[in-house]
């Protein structure tokens, strides 16, 4: 049984996005680079054929990939309004007990995960320590240097 894979709606949009465009652009593109290959001669000390088979082995891959994905996709329920708990799809914020630095970010599934602009990935040590806490808990983030944070806030 394949694990489940969580997205927001705006990532099960991009993920089929990609695969539409694997399945009907690209993948002609890699057709027609194959063609032209083959026009040029001799396979076997052929350059451009051997990157295009390359480039064919890379995009199916990448189709079975998101095929995967797509049949096992588990859709995170953006609630509306306010809630104490923290849920997949939540937006947090925290607040470090060291530093006090304060931090806003959106939990996702893997696939979606994006540090860099605010979408942690469900299975950080961050996330798993902050799922189904409540607002004010102070939690223990278990890493090699363990640190606390406070939840300020989750919408």
């Amino acid at each position: 049984m394949e694990e489940k894979i969580y997205v927001t709606q705006e990532g099960l949009d991009e993920l089929k996005k990609e695969y539409e465009n694997l399945v009907h652009v690209v993948k002609n593109e890699v057709i027609e680079d194959l063609k032209a290959a083959r026009a040029q001669g001799d396979l076997s000390e052929n350059a451009d054929y051997d990157a295009a088979r390359d480039r064919q082995a890379q995009v199916e891959a990448r189709i079975r990939d998101l095929e995967v994905m797509l049949n096992n996709v588990e859709l995170i329920q953006e609630k509306k309004g306010r809630s104490q708990i923290v849920k997949l799809g939540s937006t947090i914020e925290i607040q470090d007990l060291d530093t006090n630095e304060k931090e806003t970010f959106i939990i996702v599934g893997s696939v979606e995960s994006d540090p860099l602009n605010g979408k942690l990935s469900n299975v950080t040590p961050l996330a798993v320590a902050l799922l189904d806490k409540k607002v004010g808990a102070v939690v223990d983030v278990e890493v090699d240097e363990p640190y606390q944070v406070k939840i300020l806030s989750v919408k």
